[in-house]
């Protein structure tokens, strides 16, 4: 998933996963959680199971344990940390600015509380096996890997997580060993959102991921740093490239306007950060003007107190223009001025203060987007049977008409306003010229029109030279040209002091001169494919497929799931969850070859 990225880079001897976001559309194969008992969600067809909180989709192609620093570009793109850090052997450093760690603190708390307050019966793990998994209706029997889904993390796992979280500002320098130094940079897309620099002395890497050109909250985007980079990896681009955000924003006001003075109410399912902070700025300025005053905004959510007040404190992440109404003294977001007139309310969940306070019509702001838990559910149950009523979709992680499946019939009106302010192809175009990389890598949907619109040649990415691409689960080699590298010659180890001659006890330095490190030994030679598919065979492996690439062959374990790929200088084992099969080919592998 191209927006929420995870990739890992090894650089002069060290491993950088650069991300590690959560893909979260699996939820969609699922039947929502609702708070209250819905007669009419219960009545659904079975086949969507009992199984709603699990959608981690996680593949082992990597020893964790061997990653030694996480960087984090933006809050949305950490929702996987606590899987990484709990429940494997990684024991690196994570880095991430204040604001990502915070909100994507609230992120996870909000994912967890959704979970945990609607608690199963049971749970069914059955339709995982193959065999029952390809009886069932698409999308399930299509779906990759679900044995790899994983039930949603605790709170306990989310602070264990964000404990090991080292707090970065922009432009500080970090020293990795030594060998590597890495910068964050803003990138204008949210709160604390990052790019990152990772260079040593004479080679340099851009990681760009979720950046923004336009003028919003953020801090804008540092483009100078990116310059004279080798190589620039480019992801978290715009999902919805031929929509403009401002075009967005203006009909989502009017298609509001419009349902509220025909005495609708109006639902916007949302995270409770980001592009809300921008909808609430542009009511504040619209319901005056177009005469809605007096509808109450309600924003529930279990951590919507949390996000307005951090929206507000963190002044330094902010643009000039807010950064400049905190020294006046004013709150950078307008939506303080809401809450102080009572036009904005917030609550932790529709029980409580909510159920006393609430009257219509109004404008509710909840989550959780993919509709499949969280107080939304409760509000398409409540105003999904008159055509009074609207939901307007502003996030485009997820496809408003899958999400919208269970409720069907629905009365409602659906309206898909999707707001993405990150870089669309023709900003792309305008940066690559301005800070010109030397090469550029990217995820192969970008290299190509979308699937939809094979015509638009002007949604892909165009660069000289042409961009490198990447699938899933790809290694792919940097193209670096190493002309010069910075070593420390060590002197000699000293001579062993004299002995004292006189008489006086004296401390003894140890004789022992300190031993050094043993270098890991360095390997040498090819593998035979032929003989490799007999050493298989004689240790218990059957069903072998053996094909030839453009770069060396491919060794296909069919009955183990597993791939081996051998090239001219290096060999790769893709197996996924199982740890133990790994090491079993790997010491196969390293008999073909020379160790020194």
């Amino acid at each position: 998933h191209p927006t929420l990225p995870c990739n890992v880079l090894k650089f002069k001897s060290t491993t950088i996963m650069l991300d590690c976001g959560l893909d979260m559309t699996s939820t969609l194969n699922f039947l929502p959680l609702p708070l209250v008992q819905s007669p009419r969600l219960s009545s659904l067809p079975g086949w969507s199971l009992k199984d709603g909180n699990a959608f981690l989709d996680k593949t082992e192609l990597i020893d964790l344990s061997t990653v030694d620093v996480i960087l984090i570009s933006n809050y949305h793109c950490m929702m996987a940390l606590p899987y990484i850090t709990e429940h494997t052997g990684f024991t690196g450093t994570v880095y991430a600015t204040e604001p990502t760690v915070q909100i994507g603190r609230l992120l996870m708390e909000e994912l967890v509380n959704f979970i945990e307050r609607v608690p199963k019966a049971q749970s069914a793990s059955l339709w995982k096996n193959k065999d029952i998994q390809r009886l069932l209706p698409s999308p399930l029997k299509d779906a990759v890997e679900v044995s790899t889904w994983r039930r949603c993390y605790t709170m306990q796992e989310v602070n264990s997580a964000l404990s090991k979280i080292q707090l970065v500002g922009y432009s500080q320098k970090i020293e990795l060993f030594g060998a590597v130094q890495v910068t964050p940079l803003s990138s204008g897309y949210a709160l604390g959102s990052s790019n990152w620099i990772i260079q040593s002395h004479y080679e340099k890497v851009s990681y760009v991921s979720g950046s923004s050109l336009l003028t919003t909250h953020p801090q804008p985007m540092d483009q100078a740093s990116l310059k004279n980079s080798d190589v620039l990896v480019l992801t978290g681009l715009t999902q919805i490239p031929t929509a403009n955000p401002d075009g967005m924003v203006g009909e989502f006001c009017s298609n509001l306007a419009l349902t509220v003075r025909n005495g609708g109410n109006v639902l916007v399912p949302c995270y409770p950060s980001g592009v809300i902070y921008d909808l609430l700025e542009c009511l504040y300025q619209y319901i005056d003007s177009a005469g809605l005053s007096s509808v109450p905004l309600y924003f529930i959510s279990p951590v919507a107190n949390s996000s307005l007040e951090f929206s507000q404190i963190f002044a330094e992440w902010l643009c000039h223009n807010k950064q400049s109404k905190v020294y006046l003294p004013e709150p950078p977001f307008p939506h303080a001025e809401l809450i102080q007139t009572n036009k904005l309310k917030h609550y932790p969940s529709i029980h409580g203060d909510f159920s006393n306070d609430f009257r219509q019509p109004c404008v509710v702001f909840t989550g959780h987007p993919s509709l499949r838990f969280g107080d939304v559910v409760h509000f398409m149950e409540l105003w999904g049977k008159s055509s009074l009523n609207t939901v307007i979709f502003t996030e485009p992680d997820f496809s408003y008409l899958e999400a919208l499946a269970p409720y069907q019939p629905l009365a409602m009106k659906c309206i898909y306003c999707p707001i993405d302010t990150r870089l669309n192809f023709i900003q792309v175009s305008k940066l690559l010229k301005e800070v010109q990389p030397l090469h550029v890598v990217c995820p192969e949907q970008y290299t190509q029109p979308p699937p939809a619109q094979s015509h638009r040649m002007d949604l892909m990415i165009d660069c000289q030279p042409p961009a490198m691409s990447y699938r899933r689960a790809e290694v792919l080699a940097l193209p670096f040209k190493r002309r010069y590298e910075k070593i420390e010659i060590m002197p000699e180890p000293p001579p062993r002091p004299a002995q004292p001659t006189s008489g006086k006890k004296r401390k003894r330095v140890s004789d022992d001169v300190p031993d050094c490190k043993v270098l890991k030994p360095l390997l040498s030679g090819s593998i035979p494919v032929e003989q490799f598919v007999q050493t298989l065979e004689k240790h218990g492996f059957s069903d072998i497929k053996v094909e030839d690439t453009a770069k060396g062959h491919i060794v296909l374990l069919q009955e183990a799931e597993t791939l081996i790929q051998i090239e001219e200088d290096s060999t790769h084992i893709i197996c996924d969850n199982d740890e133990m099969l790994r090491v079993r080919l790997r010491d196969l592998v390293l008999k073909f070859l020379q160790k020194f």
